[in-house]
């Protein structure tokens, strides 16, 4: 089956199509470079950016696939979680087509395409590394800027969140932390990056959750500590002569993140003894985490995946097809043949519960 697969959860503009669970084209319009001088995302901006551009980024991804559009059997799209005025863009642009085309659409969670990022396989059929069912169950890591989640997965469509963060996502973190060091939007790459050429245990940073006797995680303490030290900093003058700590001062504040994600996970994996791991969200592009993930699960011996392209990792289309592959196959009830059905999408109440502003 052809899958033409839309996503504008956020801040980038994306669409795929997908051939069964394999990604043919995968196009992302990223939107960095108009909220740079905000600091963060603007909901009106990103929604103005998704509308200018959504026509254009799927011709792009239809050009790229070498498939024409009523060669679609399905077409897929984020419906939650996200920015609910961004994401209506892509509810907006996926109705209009389904309806056009007469085919079916299927309404994904951002979520599951996150967790099942690690079964999509390239244009040539190929994920040597990729998961199979012979690895369920599985316990999904999906760390990203707007969520932190841990999920119990059984089988295809059969989840449990059994941890998540209270406040803070993980990936939000780094960035308010990056803020607070003048380091600029988007801040998380910049403390990774900078975190490599420092030392960890120069500062005294808090584990968030260490010992909280539950899977969940909050990383508002740890921002917090972390306030309070750059203010001790400024008031010292040393804040003055960044270059001298600001290295260490990252290495801390990341290795206080991986230590209390891959904390958890160990807990995780003791209690529902699952037989591998998925990682997923763009905060695993932080090799560090990947690399403590996989040290901890080595011990345990339990197998640990990821998506087969670093374009997987963040916010992206080709994510939201092939779960959309794995919902038709499975006939999920958010594949919608009725026309009445795709047209009431967005009014539709489990849309509502899964969009955050």
């Amino acid at each position: 089956m052809t899958i033409l697969a839309i996503d504008t959860s956020c801040d980038e503009t994306a669409a795929a199509v997908i051939r069964n669970n394999r990604v043919i084209s995968n196009v992302i319009s990223s939107q960095v470079e108009l909220h740079k001088k905000w600091g963060g995302v603007v909901p009106d901006i990103a929604r103005r950016a998704h509308a200018e551009r959504i026509d254009a980024v799927v011709n792009e991804a239809l050009k790229r696939s070498r498939v024409k559009l009523d060669d679609i059997d399905y077409f897929a799209v984020t419906y939650g979680p996200g920015l609910a005025i961004a994401l209506e863009i892509g509810v907006k642009k996926a109705k209009e087509m389904a309806l056009k085309q007469n085919k079916p659409l299927v309404s994904v969670d951002h979520m599951e395409g996150h967790l099942l990022s690690s079964f999509a396989k390239n244009s040539l059929g190929r994920n040597p590394k990729g998961p199979t069912l012979t690895d369920l169950p599985a316990m999904g890591l999906l760390v990203s800027g707007g969520h932190t989640e841990l999920v119990l997965m059984k089988d295809f469509g059969d989840y449990k969140i059994v941890g998540e963060t209270l406040d803070d996502a993980a990936g939000e973190a780094f960035d308010k932390v990056a803020k607070m060091l003048n380091l600029g939007y988007p801040g998380g790459p910049i403390v990774t990056e900078f975190a490599e050429k420092g030392t960890p245990g120069s500062f005294d940073l808090p584990i968030p959750m260490e010992n909280s006797g539950d899977l969940n995680f909050s990383f508002s303490g740890l921002k917090t500590a972390c306030l309070y030290k750059i203010k001790d900093l400024k008031k010292s003058g040393k804040f003055k002569d960044q270059k001298l700590w600001i290295h260490n001062f990252c290495a801390d504040f990341q290795n206080s993140v991986i230590k209390s994600l891959v904390i958890k996970l160990q807990q995780a994996i003791a209690e529902y003894k699952v037989k591998s791991v998925f990682l997923g969200g763009g905060v695993i592009a932080n090799v560090p985490l990947r690399r403590a993930v996989r040290s901890a699960m080595k011990k345990s011996r339990v197998k640990v995946y990821q998506p087969y392209s670093p374009k997987l990792f963040g916010d992206n289309a080709a994510m939201i097809g092939v779960c959309a592959y794995y919902q038709i196959k499975r006939n999920d009830n958010m594949v919608l043949h009725d026309k009445n059905r795709i047209r009431e999408l967005d009014r539709d109440p489990v849309l509502q519960i899964r969009t955050k502003d």
